[in-house]
């Protein structure tokens, strides 16, 4: 009888969570060194116009893209590292920093922290001092999942509850914030077009999390 009282509660369980939206957060964290706490507060400075002890953030927004190539270690190793790669021509004569992302979600949907969400992040031009990024394994010829859907929305909802995020944007729409009074970028000329992570992936996303009312335009 106990046996099946067990079963039972574990059967619950497992219907509980389901029902709850209860996720799984793996801890996976890039190296924040003294370098790259300098470089963050440096580029907060030169390019937000934000002069900081900490290199923080304010989470109000939170910014999907895709990673455009790799898996989770690939780019994961790629984020740890301080340093720009040298190939990155345009993002290189702004600021050595390296990109990262706070989090990144793999495509059976598995969510990686690789920062705490109020750590400064290279993610989005004018947008990083209070933008959260989420990272998806995946690329145009490679599209993100419907596993991947399912845990940025849990995700969203986690954070928004925890942050009281404002703003939801996929990275090729960050432009619409350009002109407004949230865009903090010293170099006008400082701006890339970006396609990720796609508009069917957003529309998705968006529809998950719809009661939530989270705004794409300032």
């Amino acid at each position: 009888m106990k046996k099946i009282f067990y079963f039972y509660a574990i059967l619950m369980t497992g219907f509980l969570k389901a029902q709850t939206g209860e996720m799984k957060i793996i801890q996976k964290p890039i190296s924040y060194s003294e370098d790259r706490v300098r470089l963050s507060l440096d580029y907060l400075k030169e390019h937000h116009g934000l002069v900081q002890k900490a290199p923080t953030i304010t989470p109000k927004m939170i910014v999907l893209h895709y990673t455009a190539n790799g898996n989770v270690e690939s780019n994961f190793k790629y984020f740890n590292k301080t340093y720009l790669e040298g190939g990155r021509n345009t993002l290189k004569k702004q600021s050595a920093l390296n990109v990262s992302s706070q989090y990144l979600i793999d495509r059976d949907g598995t969510i990686y922290q690789l920062m705490e969400p109020d750590q400064f992040a290279r993610h989005t031009i004018g947008l990083n001092y209070f933008a959260v990024g989420i990272e998806n394994i995946g690329s145009k010829k490679e599209p993100l999942t419907e596993k991947q859907i399912a845990s940025n929305a849990q995700l969203i909802r986690y954070l928004t509850k925890k942050y009281k995020i404002e703003y939801l944007i996929g990275h090729s729409e960050y432009g619409a914030f350009r002109n407004s009074k949230l865009w903090k970028e010293s170099d006008p000329a400082y701006f890339t077009v970006k396609e990720d992570p796609g508009k069917d992936f957003m529309n998705k996303v968006r529809r998950q999390v719809a009661d939530l009312h989270l705004k794409d335009h300032p």
